[in-house]
Order: structure tokens, then C-alpha cells, then sequence
């Protein structure tokens, strides 16, 4: 299934390259033709028990998900001061809030008297205050306590003793990153100013949160973000479904750090496009796949753009948050018709194809097989982020 669209589906401006950040534009400049396309063989291995072994996972877990910050949620989830989301998708009770003053705030979803959660559902609210469903403690969205249900029944009672507990927080780019351990001093360094840059100049803080989904995977993480690191299996998984509109052939790749942008040409691409017509969508003629530290992926489209947060829970199994950010919200008849056509293609596409690629390959690994996971010239991005991964283990 392919979109044909010929009407821009929201009134934001569009995404030309001009609007792109220098560095963007250079990477995308780089891109030659499809027919000039070079696919450089590499020789490059990985065990099996990266996949299957639960001391690796352990490792990950205490050396990347909990010593650095990590992606819990988007800031276009939160577009207003006064709202609030609870979040468990990394197995902690969590509430991300932006407090009236438009700060960003992680805490423990737990209420300081017997531990209850506030919210119990993911849901996003709009509310000044966030009450305890318990005993009817309340809570400001900036995690202080101010009421106190029978306050007068508790001897030598200070409020401001229990107010929730703060984990740091962090936007970056239009993500939220949250240290989960709560560590007072986090360790930011991983955290790449250059994708930052250009998730802001995609739009990605200030977009429309047009749905949001989440898969429960039996699947390894890395099982599952492999395919958003490389291109081979773009003609074949996807060949029913998206598979016509991309080349087989080599991203354009900048790593910085372990952050690892990707930019490549459509079908039929040559750099000639780029400068026919300088008003156009650049999105129609390039596509952009990052993958920000450690575990958040963006895939650009002409439309709408891909948000996933890829949550590890056990070896084989992986929470994802998909998101669909749109430049705003559907205004006409057209656009809501552009928009869930897109939801239902991408969830389709995601969920049906790559996660399902991710869960079939986790029973061959879980059986032992293959024992050492064997990696191709365009695969190439995989091995780099497994490098970059593996100094930090």
C-alpha cells in the first residue's frame, strides 16, 4: 500500500531543505544517485548470546539503562503547562508533568503515604493538582504536597517532608530523558547537541502527537531496533507494502557518539532534485532514520514523522512507544483522511512487519541458532552502533 498525496495535509509550513540545519544539509548533499550507489562488502560477526544472554542484558541494564538518562516520553505529549502522564514502559512507576511555569518534571508515581499510585493509566491529563485515589493526598504538578486529608489526625506532621520524589529530567530535541535511578548528579554526555539541533529543525517539540500506540514484544531490544540501523531488509520485509519507494542501497551515515543519523535517497534519487524546486517537501525526496541514545528511533515521512522508544524489560522481551507526530492537527476533511490512512500504514508497516521480523528472529536466537549473527555492507550502521555500545559496557 502507497500514499498518494497531493494536497499538503496540515497548515504548518513546509519542511524544505533550506529549513534544515547546515549540518543536515550537508549530510544530504552527500547522497549521490541511485544508480551511483557503492555497497562496500564488510566482514563483521556478533555472538548469539547478545541477543539471548541474560549477563549481557544485566550488564546493559546497570551500565546504559539505568547510569544514564534515557528516552521515556515526548515533549509533544506535554504541549501546555498543567499536564500530566503516568509511564511504565521501563517497569517504574513513573509521572512526567510540565509544571504551570512550562518546566518539564519526572517523579515516582507513588504517593508518599503508602506508596498508591496518582494516575493508573497512561493517559494524558490537563489538571493543576494530581490526587491520590487512596487516601485523597494532593499533589501540584511540580510534585509538592499541599493537601492532606484529615491533616489534623497527624501528630508532628510536615508537608513538605513528603512531596514526591524527583527523578532529573531533561527535554533534548523534543524527548524527555529521565535518570531513572534518580542519581542527584546524571551523566548527560552521551546526548549528542548535533541531533538535538536536528530534531528541532524537524519540528519534532513543538508537533501534534497525532496517535501513539504500544507493543508488548517477545523480542531482545536490539532485536528490534536492528531494522530501523539498515536497508537490506527494506525490499523484501516491506515488499507488499513500502518496499517500492526506497533504493537498495547504502545510507549516507554521521555518528556522533552513539547517536547515528541516516539519511538516504528515495527511489529514483539524484542530487539534481534537491535544487528543481527549493520550496519543495525535501521529505519527498529524503529520508531521515536516527537512532539517539540509547534506544529512540525517528524515521521521517513526507507527512508526519516516527517517534519509537525501544524499553527493555527482560532478554526477550521489549516495551515500544510508537509515536505519530503530524505538524499539527488535522484542520480540513483531507487531512484527517491524509492522517489515518498514514496511522494505519505505519502501524501496519512497524507493527506487522519489522516487530514481527524482531519476534520471529528472537525463537531462532532463543534456540541457539543461528550461534554468531553474521552482518552485510548494508547492515553496516548495526556493527557501528554495536561499537559504540559495547565502549560503554
Amino acid at each position: 500500500m502507497t500514499l498518494t498525496i497531493e494536497e499538503k495535509p496540515a497548515e504548518r509550513r513546509v519542511t524544505t531543505l533550506a529549513n534544515l540545519n547546515p549540518n543536515q544539509q550537508a549530510a544530504i548533499r552527500r547522497i549521490p544517485a541511485e544508480a551511483d550507489a557503492v555497497v562496500r562488502p564488510i566482514e563483521a560477526t556478533r555472538p548469539n548470546a547478545i541477543f539471548t544472554g541474560q549477563e549481557r542484558f544485566d550488564a546493559e541494564q546497570a551500565r546504559i539503562f539505568r547510569r544514564f538518562p534515557v528516552p521515556v516520553t515526548l515533549s509533544a505529549l506535554l504541549p501546555e503547562p498543567g499536564m500530566v502522564v503516568a509511564h511504565e514502559g521501563y517497569g517504574l512507576p513513573l509521572l512526567i508533568s510540565r509544571t504551570k511555569s512550562g518546566e518539564i518534571k519526572a517523579f515516582i508515581n507513588a504517593c508518599q503515604h503508602k506508596g498508591s499510585k496518582l494516575l493508573e493509566d497512561c493517559e494524558v491529563r490537563k489538571a493543576g493538582r494530581v490526587t491520590c485515589p487512596y487516601h485523597a493526598w494532593t499533589y501540584t504538578t511540580d510534585g509538592k504536597l499541599i493537601g492532606v486529608a484529615r491533616n489534623d489526625a497527624f501528630a508532628n506532621f510536615d508537608k513538605t517532608e513528603r512531596n514526591l520524589k524527583e527523578l532529573p529530567a531533561r527535554e533534548w530535541g523534543g524527548v524527555i530523558y529521565v535518570q531513572l535511578d534518580g542519581a542527584p548528579d546524571p551523566d548527560w554526555s552521551q546526548l549528542s547537541d548535533q541531533i538535538a539541533d536536528d530534531f528541532t529543525s524537524l519540528g519534532i517539540p513543538d508537533s501534534h502527537v497525532y496517535g501513539r500506540k504500544t507493543f508488548d514484544l517477545k523480542a531482545n531490544w536490539k532485536a528490534v531496533l536492528e531494522p530501523f540501523l539498515e536497508g537490506y531488509h527494506v525490499q523484501r520485509l516491506h515488499a507488499a507494502s513500502i518496499g517500492d519507494l526506497f533504493q537498495d542501497a547504502p545510507n549516507i551515515v554521521d555518528l556522533f557518539g552513539a547517536n547515528i543519523r541516516q539519511v538516504s535517497g528515495r527511489i529514483g534519487y539524484v542530487p539534481q532534485m534537491l535544487d528543481e524546486d527549493p520550496g519543495q517537501n525535501v521529505h519527498k525526496l529524503v529520508t531521515h532514520a536516527y537512532t539517539a541514545f540509547p534506544n529512540c528511533v525517528v524515521v521521517t515521512s513526507q507527512y508526519y514523522t516516527s517517534v519509537m522508544i525501544l524499553m527493555p524489560r527482560e532478554v526477550d522481551r521489549t516495551v515500544v512507544e510508537y509515536f505519530m507526530l503530524t505538524p499539527g492537527p488535522a484542520t480540513t476533511e483531507k487531512a484527517a483522511e491524509v492522517f489515518k490512512r498514514s496511522f494505519e500504514l505505519i502501524i501496519n508497516v512497524f507493527g506487522g512487519e519489522d516487530f514481527r521480523a524482531a519476534e520471529i528472529s528472537q525463537a531462532g536466537l532463543a534456540a541457539g541458532v543461528p550461534s554468531q549473527t553474521i552482518y552485510c555492507g548494508l547492515e553496516a550502521n548495526i556493527v557501528h552502533y554495536y561499537e559504540a555500545l559495547e565502549a560503554l559496557l
